[in-house]
C-alpha cells in the first residue's frame, strides 16, 4: 500500500510539474528572438529588384491587358476629378489660387493623391492577393507592396505627361525652384511606402480593412489639399495636420515650387519629413512584427 500511494504521489507530482513546465514555456535559451538588421534587409531588396520589376509587371499588363484605351486610364481619372473640381470648387466655393489656372493647380494635387491611393488601395491588397506565391517562394515579403508603388509610379510619370501638356496649354512655365521637386518627392514615397505597409499586413489579420478601403479614399481625397490651398486649414492647425498627413506639405511644397517660383514651408516641410520616416520605420517594424504570422493566419 505504502509503496502504491508513493507512486500515486510521485505521479501526480510529476504531472503537476509538467502542467507548470508547459504554463512557463520553454527555456529562455529556445525562444525564437528575431533580430531586424537593417543592411541585411537593404540587400535582400535590392537582390529581389527583379521579382519586384516581374510583380510590376504582371499587374500592368493584368490591368491594362483587355483595356481598348490601354493606359489611358491612368489620366481619365485625375482629368474627371479635375473637371469636377473647377466647376465645384472653382466656380461655387471661389477657391484663390493666387493667380494661376485652377485646372493646373488642382492637377497638381491630383497627381500626388492619385499615386497615394492607388499605392495604398493596391498595396493593402499586396500580400493577400499573393498568398499562393509568398508561401512558395523565399523573399522579403515587403516587395509586394513595393511593386504596387512602383506600379503606381508608373501612372504618375504619365500624369506628369499630362501636366506638361497643362503647362503649355496655360501658356504657364515650370518655375526655376521646380528642384524642391526631388526631396518632397523622397517625402512623398516614404510616407506612401509606410501606410503601404502597415495596411498589407492589417488585411491579412483583419479582413474588414479591405471594406475601409473605399471609404478612406472618398473621405481622403477632400480632407487633403487636392481641390484647395493648404491655407484654407487655419494656421494654428497646420503644423498638427501636417504631422498627421505630410501630403498636405508635400502638395502645397510642390504648388509653391512649380507654380509660384517659391521654396516649400521649410517648417511644414521638415515636420511632414519627420511624420513621413515615423510612418515608415513604423510601418516596416509593424510589417516585420507580424509577417511571421501571415501563412499561419492566411
Amino acid at each position: 500500500m505504502g509503496g502504491h500511494s508513493a507512486q500515486v504521489v510521485d505521479g501526480r507530482g510529476t504531472e503537476t510539474a509538467a502542467r507548470a513546465a508547459v504554463s512557463e514555456g520553454p527555456p529562455p535559451e529556445l525562444l525564437f528572438k528575431r533580430r531586424l538588421r537593417p543592411a541585411r534587409t537593404a540587400r535582400e531588396l535590392w537582390a529581389a529588384r527583379e521579382l519586384v520589376r516581374a510583380l510590376a509587371e504582371r499587374d500592368l499588363r493584368a490591368r491594362y491587358k483587355q483595356a481598348v484605351l490601354g493606359f489611358a486610364w491612368a489620366v481619365l481619372t485625375p482629368l474627371a476629378l479635375c473637371a469636377i473640381f473647377t466647376l465645384v470648387f472653382h466656380r461655387a466655393v471661389k477657391i484663390d489660387t493666387g493667380g494661376v489656372s485652377y485646372p493646373l493647380f488642382a492637377y497638381v494635387g491630383l497627381i500626388v493623391w492619385q499615386f497615394f491611393s492607388n499605392t495604398m488601395n493596391q498595396g493593402a491588397l499586396s500580400l493577400a492577393n499573393n498568398l499562393s506565391l509568398l508561401n512558395k517562394v523565399y523573399c522579403p515579403r515587403e516587395v509586394f507592396p513595393l511593386a504596387t508603388m512602383l506600379v503606381a509610379s508608373v501612372d504618375m510619370l504619365i500624369g506628369v505627361g499630362v501636366l506638361a501638356v497643362l503647362f503649355l496649354a496655360t501658356w504657364t512655365a515650370p518655375a526655376a525652384t521646380a528642384l524642391w521637386v526631388l526631396p518632397l518627392l523622397a517625402i512623398q514615397f516614404a510616407f506612401t511606402y509606410g501606410v503601404a505597409l502597415i495596411l498589407s499586413v492589417a488585411v491579412v489579420y483583419l479582413r474588414d480593412v479591405r471594406h475601409l478601403l473605399p471609404i478612406i479614399t472618398q473621405m481622403g481625397v477632400f480632407a487633403t489639399p487636392v481641390a484647395y490651398p493648404l491655407a484654407r486649414i487655419p494656421v494654428r492647425l497646420q503644423e498638427v495636420y501636417c504631422g498627421v498627413n505630410p501630403l498636405g506639405a508635400v502638395i502645397e511644397g510642390y504648388r509653391r515650387a512649380l507654380l509660384y517660383g517659391q521654396a516649400p514651408d521649410a517648417r511644414l516641410t521638415v515636420i511632414a519629413a519627420v511624420s513621413s520616416l515615423v510612418f515608415l520605420v513604423g510601418g516596416y517594424l509593424f510589417f516585420k512584427k507580424l509577417e511571421t504570422g501571415i501563412a499561419d493566419v492566411a
